[in-house]
C-alpha cells in the first residue's frame, strides 16, 4: 500500500512510520514545514491547503495531527487551539481523499483518523464501547467535532476508522514520563479517590492497531483503542510504583489537582473511562500487552 501519515513526528506516528515501512509498505509523511526529505510533503492545515495530486494515488492516510494535550490550564486560546488544529487537519484531508475519489472511484481507500476515549466523557465504572454516546465536557465536545471532520472522506465512499486512543504507555509518553519521574523519587500516590478508570494502551499495541485496521476491510467507524482490562487510577499508581520499585504512599488530593490544572484536572486526571476495545477484538485482533503490568514493564525496562 501507499499510505500517507500526518503527524509523523509525534510519539505515535515516529513509531509507526518505521513500522508500516518494515511490513513492505511505501510511506510518505505530510509536513507543514519545508520538506527535507523526497518522502516528505508539504500540507498547510491551517489554511486547509494540500495539493491534490500528493493523495491522488495513495491507498491510505494515517491522520496523527493535532496540537498535544498537556497538563495544564485550558486558557480560551489553548482550547481553541486544540479544537482547531484537529478540526483543520481532518477536514483538510477528508476534503483531499474526496477529491482523490472522485477522480479515481474504482481504488479502494482508507482513513485512520485520530481521536480519544476523551469522546465519552467521564463514564464512572461503567464498561464502555464504541456504541456509548459522547460526554458534554470539552475534551468530548472536541472528539465529536474532530470526528464529524471525517464527514466528507465518508461520503465519497472512503472506508473510515476514528480511533478513540487512550493513555499511551511507551517511555518517551509525556504521562510516563512525569508520573515515572514522580515515582522514582518516592513522591507517587493515588489522584483524587483513585477510582476513575484510566484506560491505557501499550504502544506496541497501538501501532500494532493501526497496522492490523489498514486491511480489515469490514471495520469502519469509531474503535477504542485501548488495553482490554482498563483500571482505575488507584490500581494503575500501584502498577506504575512496582513497575519502577517504588512506593505508592502520597495520594494528590483532588482540590489540588483542581487547583492546579483546572479544567484539564477535573475532565483528564479525576474523571476517567472505563472503555474496552470491543470492535477491535471483535475483529480478531490479539493484544501483545493484555495487562497493564506488561505494558509498564516493556516501558519502564532499562535498555
Amino acid at each position: 500500500m501507499k499510505i500517507a501519515v500526518t503527524g509523523a513526528s509525534g510519539l505515535i506516528g515516529s513509531a509507526l512510520v518505521p513500522a508500516l515501512r518494515e511490513d513492505g509498505h511505501e510511506v510518505i509523511r505530510l509536513v507543514r514545514r519545508t520538506p527535507r526529505t523526497a518522502d516528505e510533503h508539504r500540507w498547510d492545515p491551517q489554511h486547509r491547503r494540500i495539493d491534490a495530486a500528493v493523495l491522488a494515488d495513495v491507498d491510505a492516510v494515517v491522520n496523527l495531527a493535532g496540537t498535544p494535550i498537556r497538563p495544564r490550564p485550558f486558557t480560551a486560546s489553548y482550547k481553541r487551539d486544540l479544537l482547531a488544529s484537529r478540526v483543520d487537519s481532518t477536514t483538510t484531508i477528508s476534503e483531499a481523499l474526496a477529491t482523490a475519489a472522485a477522480v479515481d472511484p474504482s481504488r479502494p481507500r482508507v482513513l485512520l483518523s485520530a481521536s480519544a476515549v476523551g469522546y465519552y466523557g467521564d463514564t464512572g465504572d461503567r464498561v464502555t464501547d464504541e456504541q456509548a454516546p459522547p460526554g458534554d465536557d470539552f475534551l468530548a465536545r472536541v472528539c465529536v467535532e474532530w470526528e464529524a471532520a471525517t464527514r466528507p472522506a465518508t461520503d465519497a465512499g472512503v472506508r473510515v476508522v476514528t480511533l478513540r486512543t487512550g493513555l499511551v504507555i511507551d517511555r518517551g509518553a509525556m504521562l510516563v514520563r512525569i508520573l515515572g519521574t514522580v515515582f522514582r523519587l518516592g513522591l507517587g500516590g493515588r489522584m483524587g479517590s483513585g477510582r476513575q478508570y484510566w484506560p491505557w494502551v501499550g504502544l506496541a499495541d497501538e501501532i500494532g492497531a493501526i497496522r492490523f485496521l489498514l486491511t480489515a476491510d469490514g471495520v469502519r467507524g469509531p474503535v477504542n483503542l485501548t488495553g482490554p482490562e482498563p483500571v482505575p487510577n488507584a490500581e494503575f499508581v500501584r502498577e506504575l510504583a512496582a513497575a519502577v520499585h517504588r512506593p505508592a504512599v502520597l495520594p494528590v488530593p483532588a482540590f489540588a489537582i483542581r487547583a492546579g490544572l483546572g479544567e484539564f484536572g477535573r475532565s483528564s486526571v479525576l474523571a476517567g473511562q472505563r472503555a474496552v476495545p470491543a470492535a477491535l477484538q471483535a475483529a480478531g485482533y490479539r493484544f501483545t500487552h493484555a495487562t497493564l503490568s506488561s505494558a509498564l514493564h516493556q516501558a519502564l525496562a532499562r535498555r
